[in-house]
């Protein structure tokens, strides 16, 4: 063990707290693994939650358009409909950022675990030249074709696109923006460095949180918007996050230093297109099946579509965190094995899993005993509070069977195996969820409540099957 494993181990719980967040280099494959699952973990975490702020808060503020109390006209549920339909089809992107981004951590992981730190380089800038091209594809025909999209995932609703198209514009025409921010996050978590990705959500929430209500109100010198100033605020946030990303990479205290943004290299390009198609597929498999489970909730009225939009927000603001701690399980599996130490990266698997289950534990009580006073928080109509409280209470049931599949899946991803949890996306998502969602919600006539009880036994289920898949130990051999 090394003098500063040696000296990690001594620490207090909040001497590795402080450590963690003032961005302290550490060696996560020596020394107590309780000790670099904290280090790893505070700052993912709280960047995870900063993450979901940028949904809660546009939909709090989006929430008092429709209220009738912000001055602007009430859209009786058409803006709360449109940011929920413009957040389903964005989750595509998202799904293909996850991948990419979780490529991208395993390549990085990997090779600082190795101990070559040039080539954890050059994969980060195969990675943002891969982002680019990605967002700008994406990007311009979405922005296009945006009224089109809502209008798709509204049943032909032309309220919600009157009241959505320019919020669409914004967030889905940002797209590279979205691939940058989760792309080179990613190269900070594999390189052990997670806080530099905590401080650049930081900015972007910070900036996000200031213009929200000044663009969709007309507060001071800002233009009223309504619901389309959401989407630029979300933008400009995001803008001065990238940018300050460029900043930390190239001339910051990044553990992994890039000569230059960006490289296309035939070979290392080839081998994270390879990584990535299967993290990618799993991704987009898994949020596809959401998005037609919205389009299904959407089909019962907006009401049931604005109630399970802000259910799901609250949901996602509690689970980003519970992800950011299975993050850490990648990165230590990823640098564990890069080192050739199979057995210690399991057993972070293990230990990471438990702290997930506790915490998301906790948030499942806290679900099915306050969805009330927590929904309330968001809405004052009284239909769409009852859909969102049930919303909380049926997705929430099986939170703590979520926090194993995430740490699984993870770990997979992790250790370079994209293969097993794609296939487990494909079967227990689309060959059974979506499925059994149709059934209940329409063939035995539950409504959105059909919807809602797919999603806690699909996920359960996948966990099962991803916990039993890893105690194989196949992941251990694959080549990165």
């Amino acid at each position: 063990m090394t003098d500063l494993a040696k000296e990690t181990a001594r620490r207090t719980f909040w001497q590795h707290v402080r450590g963690s967040l003032r961005g302290e280099h550490h060696d996560y494959t020596q020394g107590s693994l309780r000790a670099a699952i904290l280090l790893l973990a505070v700052p993912m975490v709280l960047e995870m939650g900063l993450e979901s702020t940028f949904a809660l808060v546009d939909i709090w503020w989006v929430n008092r358009i429709d209220d009738g109390l912000s001055g602007i006209a009430p859209t009786h549920g058409a803006a709360v409909a449109a940011v929920g339909a413009t957040e389903a089809v964005l989750s595509l992107v998202y799904a293909i950022a996850f991948g990419l981004g979780m490529a991208v951590t395993a390549l990085v992981a990997r090779r600082v675990g190795e101990g070559n730190l040039q080539a954890a380089a050059t994969a980060g800038s195969q990675a943002i030249g891969l982002g680019v091209l990605a967002g700008v594809l994406l990007g311009v025909p979405a922005w296009w074709f945006a009224p089109e999209l809502l209008s798709l995932m509204t049943d032909g609703n032309q309220r919600v696109v009157d009241a959505g198209t320019g919020y669409a514009r914004y967030m889905l025409g940002s797209n590279i923006l979205v691939m940058l921010l989760f792309l080179q996050n990613a190269i900070f978590r594999g390189a052990g460095d997670p806080i530099l990705a905590l401080k650049v959500l930081a900015v972007a929430n910070g900036i996000n949180l200031i213009l929200d209500p000044c663009l969709i109100f007309g507060w001071g010198p800002f233009p009223q918007m309504g619901v389309t100033g959401a989407g630029l605020a979300t933008c400009i946030g995001r803008t001065v996050a990238v940018v300050f990303q460029f900043w930390l990479l190239l001339r910051g205290n990044s553990r992994v230093r890039l000569e230059r943004l960006f490289r296309f290299d035939a070979a290392p390009m080839w081998q994270l297109i390879k990584l990535s198609c299967g993290t990618i597929g799993q991704f987009l498999i898994g949020t596809a099946s959401w998005v037609l489970l919205m389009r299904f909730v959407n089909s019962f009225g907006e009401a049931a579509g604005a109630g399970y939009t802000t259910g799901i927000r609250i949901l996602i603001f509690a689970l980003l965190p519970a992800w950011g701690l299975s993050n850490a399980a990648a990165t230590l599996v990823g640098q564990n094995l890069g080192a050739k130490r199979p057995d210690r990266a399991e057993q972070a698997v293990w230990l990471t899993g438990c702290y997930d289950m506790a915490f998301l534990g906790f948030v499942t009580i806290l679900m099915e005993l306050m969805p009330g006073p927590i929904v309330r928080l968001f809405v004052t109509d009284p239909a769409v509070q009852g859909y969102a409280i049930d919303t909380l209470r049926i997705v929430a049931s099986g939170y703590i069977f979520y926090a194993w599949g995430m740490v699984a899946v993870q770990a997979f991803n992790g250790a370079g195996d994209t293969v097993t949890p794609t296939w487990l996306h494909l079967v227990l998502f689309w060959c059974f969820q979506i499925p059994l969602a149709w059934l209940l919600a329409f063939g035995c006539e539950w409504g959105p409540l059909g919807v809602f009880w797919a999603i806690p036994i699909a996920e359960s289920l996948f966990a099962v099957a991803a916990l039993l898949l890893f105690r194989r130990g196949r992941w251990k051999v694959v080549k990165v």
